[in-house]
């Protein structure tokens, strides 16, 4: 992809729209950086060489490329201008996969991106692989793409909004873990989304692998969506080629061969969420050709990864797990089936088009009482109250929200931040809530240890 000299417009000046830019200057391209945000909310510069243009968009004749980030959606201006003028329009994924040398693992679904593909890179290296673990996992890929050549590798956390501004993205092996009700703010459908993700097919062929989940009915259809080898995983069947539970053993099977891996309760991360999650890097390793002995050491020894069912303290027989990048109701039921101690839940946030009935069936089955924070507090709290939770507590933030919920817990319970929401209505990122729910309930250790 010749770059030098051709004048390019990046839409959206978050952590993956800054990395384009820079990518992008470094090539030789004339680079403008464009967030209809005002300059004084946006917190990176991007370099030099770099034009700037906040506060609202250009028009986007004379460039000779667009690169969108991922959450800016393809309807504002200058995405519709350029698409009416014939000029290119990618992602920051497509360009980094025009410059990729090494082969890619792309991990995509609703829930549980992040955990596997942070556990499939872990596999890889504990299988002699130099691996650059990136993406939507928090280091944008276009960063260090480069860097890794044929005999290496690169496991990619990829969105749904990523996959729709790529057109030659070919994965090794692409993984869909599920596919449940989400980001209806900018889909119409869930089968619009679902059929977002199922883009991470679209260039595969012969020599590649597609991994998907058996147990979600709209992931098992997707089989049709792919001209690569299909790989299932189960946490409920039995299989004669794919990944799945037999006697309580994570194992492989390849036209009814078993291998085994390890135990299912050996997994170093709780939940049957978790269980499904490493199914899925099990089939991913396996499909590159790691040996289950190998796969099965890395199960037992990841621990997850931050700000997903992450320990913070026990504090009075308490335990504070921070999980807030459960930023949806199902990632949120989850979290509550991943424990059997009784929970004091904090959930709210901004809302992404999501109803909350489900969670608050499993809210009055699993939690103690509920704290309510942020735009969606109300909304929780009805749906709590009308699945018959009693113990409803709503805070005016988060530190209150910490303090209500230590108040609610007694000795063994759990103090749960995940929140089914996302964070944009108090914070930048869920990272930030996180990190603060994180620095509060440390005060709270401070202070009981006097």
């Amino acid at each position: 992809m010749e770059l030098k000299g051709k004048k390019v417009l990046v839409v959206g000046a978050g952590q993956s729209g800054i990395a384009a830019a820079r990518f992008l200057n470094q090539k030789g391209a004339a680079v403008t950086l464009t967030d209809i945000k005002p300059a004084a909310l946006l917190i990176e510069a991007t370099g030099t060489g770099v034009e700037t243009f906040f506060g609202g968009y250009p028009e986007a004749g004379g460039y000779d490329l667009l690169v969108v980030s991922p959450g800016v959606p393809l309807t504002v201006a200058p995405v519709a201008q350029a698409l009416n003028l014939g000029i290119e329009v990618i992602g920051e994924l497509e360009l980094a996969w025009r410059f990729a040398r090494a082969p890619v693992v792309a991990i995509t679904g609703t829930n549980g991106k992040t955990t596997t593909t942070a556990l499939t890179g872990e596999i890889l290296r504990a299988a002699g692989r130099r691996t650059l673990v990136a993406g939507n996992i928090g280091v944008p890929l276009v960063t260090a793409v480069e860097d890794y050549g044929p005999e290496d590798i690169i496991v990619a956390e990829v969105s749904s909004f990523q996959l729709e501004t790529a057109f030659s993205f070919r994965p090794r092996v692409a993984v869909v873990l599920n596919v449940t009700r989400d980001h209806l703010d900018r889909y119409q459908t869930t089968a619009a989304y679902a059929a977002a993700k199922a883009r991470i097919f679209a260039n595969q062929g012969e020599g590649d692998t597609a991994v998907l989940n058996l147990d979600d009915p709209v992931v098992a259809a997707m089989k049709e969506c792919t001209r690569a080898r299909v790989l299932f995983f189960s946490r409920r069947h039995n299989l004669d080629t794919g990944a799945f539970v037999h006697a309580g053993r994570v194992v492989v099977s390849e036209n009814g061969v078993l291998t085994e891996v390890c135990g299912a309760g050996e997994i170093g991360i709780p939940g049957p969420h978790n269980l499904e999650n490493a199914l899925a890097a099990t089939a991913a390793a396996a499909a590159l050709g790691v040996p289950g002995a190998i796969i099965g050491r890395a199960l037992r020894d990841f621990e997850g990864v931050v700000h997903r069912l992450e320990f913070v303290a026990e504090v009075g027989g308490v335990r504070y797990v921070n999980d807030s990048k459960g930023t949806n109701p199902d990632a949120a039921l989850k979290a509550l089936e991943s424990y059997r101690r009784p929970v004091v839940l904090i959930a709210g946030g901004r809302n992404k088009g999501n109803d909350f009935t489900t969670l608050a069936a499993k809210i009055k089955e699993r939690a103690r009482a509920l704290v309510t924070v942020g735009e969606s507090a109300g909304e929780i709290a009805a749906a709590a109250r009308a699945a018959g939770v009693q113990e409803i507590y709503h805070a005016k933030d988060l530190r209150e929200a910490v303090f209500q919920a230590r108040d609610a817990a007694v000795q063994g319970d759990v103090v749960l931040l995940s929140p089914a929401c996302a964070s944009w209505d108090m914070f930048k990122n869920y990272e930030e809530r996180g990190e603060l729910f994180k620095q509060i309930v440390r005060e709270i250790a401070a202070s009981a240890k006097g």
